[in-house]
């Protein structure tokens, strides 16, 4: 299955979610007022997720000047991406990783550590710039915004389905709802389902950035062989990363904290690796 139709089967499993969730409580009007407030929520930290992301990690922008060599390379690839110039940030880590962020194509953000630069030959470097660039090409982030969106008011529908089984609210035990039964068993197991489709859809996406980014490089093997750095890197130099922003990272910063595959943002490093090896140079 494509990389694209799984994310919208994946969206479309999310908002049936939502509606189920909304039905059991009694009817439209809790979901579409925890929708918006999720919508509103969100659409905050969409529109000021690079200011937010790149403070957090004390990220400095750079110039041609300042860093040639990187500034090229972010320059030559979106060219070929036909994208307009990001601008390029420097985060002060030994940790070898990088993300882009950015409301849109044209403010769009790819940040690199200062680890990742000092690891990785221009190749290597190379094809972990064209992946991010393919997070920005392929929309990554308004994706996971709604994703997020729909994923945060399936939670506080969960909250309002706690107090309405604690208050007796909710559809009769006998009718087709379930009642009270159905409003607690909801209440536990619809966040938890959010959370595991939320963590499908960044992995999918992921794999889409691999493949388009191996496609702007036409070397899948420069990616794969970076990745293959980044995977013992990241365990000899872990990150100290917020947990909110390890989805935005080409590896997961949070590897090796014991997260199950299962709610991991990213797939396993070793099936990437082993799909950008099974394809030949463009």
């Amino acid at each position: 299955m494509g990389n694209t139709v799984k994310t919208a089967l994946l969206l479309g499993a999310l908002t049936g979610l939502l509606m189920l969730i909304g039905g059991l409580i009694g009817g439209r009007g809790g979901v579409y007022i925890a929708f918006i407030f999720a919508l509103i929520l969100n659409f905050g930290s969409y529109w000021f997720s690079d200011k937010i992301v790149l403070k957090m990690y004390k990220a400095q922008e750079v110039s041609e000047t300042a860093a040639p060599d990187l500034y090229n390379i972010v320059r030559n690839l979106a060219l070929k991406a036909a994208l307009p110039m990001p601008r390029i940030y420097i985060i002060p880590e030994e940790t070898a990783n990088a993300f882009a962020t950015g409301r849109n194509k044209e403010h769009a953000v790819v940040a690199v550590t200062e680890g990742i630069m000092r690891i990785l030959n221009k190749e290597e470097l190379e094809g972990v710039i064209a992946h991010e660039l393919s997070h920005i090409k392929n929309g990554d982030m308004l994706i996971s915004s709604i994703a997020a969106t729909i994923a945060g008011a399936i939670g506080m529908l969960a909250t309002m389905a706690q107090w309405a089984a604690i208050f007796g609210g909710g559809r009769s035990d006998d009718d087709d709802h379930g009642g009270i039964i159905g409003l607690i068993a909801m209440a536990i197991f619809a966040p938890l389902a959010a959370t595991v489709i939320q963590m499908a859809i960044s992995r999918s996406r992921e794999y889409m950035a691999d493949a388009s980014g191996a496609r702007i490089t036409k070397n899948p093997y420069g990616l794969a062989a970076a990745l293959e750095k980044l995977t013992k890197a990241s365990q000899i130099i872990p990150m100290n990363a917020n947990p909110s922003t390890a989805h935005l990272f080409i590896v997961n910063p949070l590897t090796g904290k014991s997260l199950m595959n299962l709610f991991s943002t990213h797939p396993p490093l070793e099936e990437r690796i082993a799909r950008l090896r099974s394809m030949k140079p463009y």
